[in-house]
């Protein structure tokens, strides 16, 4: 129990310490950082798709960038007056023989002799940055592109068989309206914007039928005297002889 009352008084005295006021100097040191990133975002590549077939590529992204920052001290002060206080020290102490000495203290302590002007150095900052960061992406699984670029190419040839069929139909469809209208003695007229729908279309005789036609026979001088000499010669009737 004395061990326990001991312990709490020793924790619960006072404490004296020596206090000593000493001047010392202190700076203070201000700054601004700014910190600029740019961020690339990784995309989907793009991705050409073909009848439903679909493909993706190797892409390139390129992606400029300009940035600016302005920092600046508000409020703003290029000085400002630091006091300088009187640190005469004369009195405060005598010596051995009675007469004053300083004793380490001011004499006039808080006294301000005059303000002296310091340099802030504020200012605002102001920067321009730029660039260009470029992205590419690759697909991994090249045998799948391959495969997929095949597929597409097969479906674009495809698609071509299928217009170059649509188009030989429409060329036949036209040549046979037009084929029908020429021979039913209907045409557009030439001033017609619509007059070359039909330009190309030409009639022609079909293999093994005869088209209407005349022949001249032609008539030579030989054939001309046979037919005259075969025409009956006509006598007249001799009159009697006088007596």
């Amino acid at each position: 129990m004395k061990r326990v009352l001991a312990a709490l008084l020793l924790f619960a005295g006072p404490v004296n310490a020596q206090v000593s006021s000493t001047a010392a100097p202190v700076a203070n040191s201000s700054g601004s950082v700014t910190n600029q990133a740019v961020q690339v975002v990784p995309s989907k590549t793009f991705t050409s798709v073909i009848n439903g077939v679909s493909c993706q590529g190797a892409t390139l992204t390129i992606n400029p960038f300009l940035s600016s920052t302005t920092g600046w001290s508000d409020p703003y002060e290029r000085f400002y007056n630091e006091p300088v206080y009187d640190t005469l020290d004369l009195v405060g102490a005598t010596d051995p023989e009675g007469n004053p000495v300083p004793d380490g203290r001011p004499d006039n302590p808080g006294s301000i002799l005059f303000h002296k002007p310091v340099r802030t150095g504020q200012k605002t900052n102001f920067s321009v940055n730029g660039g260009i960061t470029a992205q590419i992406s690759i697909p991994l699984d090249r045998s799948h592109i391959r495969t997929c670029r095949a597929a597409a190419e097969k479906q674009v040839e495809l698609m071509a068989a299928a217009l170059a069929d649509k188009r030989l139909n429409y060329e036949l469809a036209r040549l046979k309206t037009c084929s029908e209208l020429m021979k039913g003695g209907a045409i557009f007229n030439p001033s017609s914007p619509y007059a070359s729908i039909c330009a190309d279309v030409v009639l022609v005789n079909p293999p093994g039928v005869l088209p209407p036609h005349t022949h001249s026979i032609p008539t030579s001088s030989k054939t001309a005297e046979t037919s005259d000499a075969a025409k009956p010669t006509q006598q007249q009737p001799s009159s009697p002889a006088s007596p």
